[in-house]
């Protein structure tokens, strides 16, 4: 199959967002669904490129590229509110949906376990990165981030990893359900009141009327048809279990964590510092489980002094 670019750029949302992207009241999300494109990437475990779903950078820079990944069953928009900050300072910013989450077209569903979705992302670096980048995983994607730099390390320079869901093991009693157990199970997943209740537990101090226009935002890309196979894929297949990988990394890590995180206790934040040789710990204070939505500006600001530290200049981080 000839594998060619089929989006457009403009001022209207890309036609292949669900149609429920108008009732979105964010104006974030809502410049930044009007970024997203599909780039076609080409796989071993499908016969066809996987149009696949990003943000891209306007510029290229010399300097390291910074590529933000998501959370468990989220898409590139978690970045609404920090990612033009770090592209208004001048860095080559991505934004990338990892396999069987966010917006690509999956239609022809591929396999969405592990090591699919680790390749995937291999072979869109090797495709339009090209150079080694400061990777950025939160909650899931930290997971995600660690099993990728542990397994790519030439393509990974540094790493920042935000309150890390990384101590799991892989999706726990999930894997032993019956497949029609599973799947009502995976169902609820995209009901509002349950990710209502969700983000009622990950922010702090947010308005109802800001509350429920997020859970609009994170349900979005739960809308398209191939969205529940592809999340059951993924937890049927066993999930992350990056426990062992840990201390075999060797890039430097920025650790973030939000100190009132009621989803993954701050707690493990010193101990994955503790088991990441070359490490950095910074908690927030008054701060949830995903703090570059919560305080875009101040996770900016420590992702971008981190990056400029690591191409030598000094970290000033207050």
């Amino acid at each position: 199959m000839n594998c060619q670019n089929s989006w457009q750029e403009g001022l209207d949302f890309p036609t292949f967002l669900p149609k429920e992207v108008q009732t979105i009241r964010d104006s974030a999300a809502i410049k930044m669904a009007k970024r997203i494109v599909r780039l076609p990437v080409k796989t071993s475990f499908t016969e066809h490129c996987i149009m696949s779903s990003c943000v891209k950078p306007y510029l290229k820079k010399e300097s390291s590229p910074i590529v933000l990944l998501h959370g468990f069953d989220s898409s590139c928009l978690e970045w609404r509110y920090a990612y033009p900050l770090l592209e208004d300072a001048l860095f080559e910013t991505w934004a990338v949906d990892i396999l069987g989450w966010g917006f690509s077209d999956l239609e022809k569903l591929p396999s969405c376990n592990v090591a699919s979705k680790r390749e995937h992302l291999y072979q869109f670096w090797k495709s339009y990165i090209k150079r080694p980048m400061v990777l950025v995983g939160p909650s899931l994607g930290a997971a995600v981030a660690i099993d990728f730099a542990i397994n790519h390390p030439e393509a990974v320079s540094n790493l920042v990893l935000i309150d890390a869901s990384v101590y799991a093991e892989g999706v726990g009693h999930l894997i032993k359900l019956p497949r029609m157990v599973a799947y009502a199970a995976v169902s609820i997943l995209k009901s509002t009141p349950l990710r209502l209740y969700a983000n009622s537990l990950i922010f702090k101090k947010v308005p109802w009327s800001s509350l429920l226009d997020w859970t609009r935002i994170g349900c979005l890309h739960c809308l398209f048809p191939w969205w529940k196979e592809a999340t059951l894929d993924f937890m049927l297949s066993g999930g992350y279990n990056v426990v062992a990988q840990i201390k075999q990394l060797k890039q430097r890590t920025l650790i973030i964590w939000g100190e009132k995180d009621n989803i993954i206790s701050s707690k493990l934040a010193q101990t994955l510092h503790d088991e990441i040789q070359e490490s950095v710990l910074y908690l927030m204070s008054n701060c949830g489980h995903i703090p570059h939505v919560e305080k875009p500006s101040q996770a900016a600001k420590l992702i971008m002094d981190f990056v400029k530290e690591t191409e030598g200049c000094s970290l000033n981080v207050k």
